[in-house]
């Protein structure tokens, strides 16, 4: 793994909120699937770990945004914890991964990746976290991995155009879309092996 990303250890995330805006609105739900490479050089989806998130105070609920992801965030059952708590406890799993698949970091892995990782580092610097796993700034965009490989942009469209299957009942639950990302992540990646294979060896020529 840490061959094939550069270091990288590639975690997906997705994130349902309350609106677009990550400094204002709200952050709903959390879900980060963890990957490995197995002995043959494909990438595949491991554990999710998911949360509810109580949102932060005076946090911004866009009516329609509530209204495409079904969130209730007063419904008794729900299981809501605290932002900072949901974050630790996912990035302890992460950096646990980090360490053992010998990496040096992990990389964010998204559909449209930069709205997860602005909400995620707007959560992060609300709650004065100190230990991020991730990197900052840099991040794997399915979307654009997606068009190129499928010719599709849409997560749903293009899992239907990789050979999955789409429920669009658990559409918008943070992790349903997750490992539906996770799973188009690993067909493009598994579909370059022989290509990243090729250019491996003649950088090993080279040098």
């Amino acid at each position: 793994m840490a061959n094939r990303f550069r270091g990288f250890l590639p975690v997906v995330i997705d994130v349902e909120t309350g609106g677009f805006n990550c400094r204002t609105d709200a952050l709903l739900e959390i879900a980060a699937v963890l990957l490995e490479m197995d002995d043959e050089g494909l990438l595949k989806r491991t554990e999710t770990i998911r949360y509810h998130v109580k949102p932060f105070e005076g946090a911004n609920m866009e009516p329609a945004s509530m209204a495409v992801n079904g969130i209730d965030p007063d419904h008794p059952l729900r299981p809501a914890i605290d932002e900072r708590d949901a974050l630790q406890r996912i990035f302890r799993e992460v950096r646990l991964a980090v360490r053992e698949q010998r990496c040096s970091r992990a990389i964010l892995v998204g559909h449209n990746a930069h709205f997860d990782l602005g909400f995620l580092n707007e959560a992060i610097e609300r709650t004065s976290i100190k230990r991020n796993p991730f990197h900052p700034f840099s991040c794997f965009d399915t979307a654009t991995a997606c068009g190129i490989g499928f010719g599709q942009t849409v997560l749903s469209r293009a899992a239907v155009a990789a050979g999955l299957e789409w429920d669009e009942s658990q559409a918008h639950s943070a992790s349903y879309d997750a490992e539906m990302t996770a799973d188009v992540f690993c067909e493009v990646v598994n579909r370059y092996r022989d290509i990243f294979e090729l250019a491996r060896q003649k950088e090993s020529q080279q040098d």
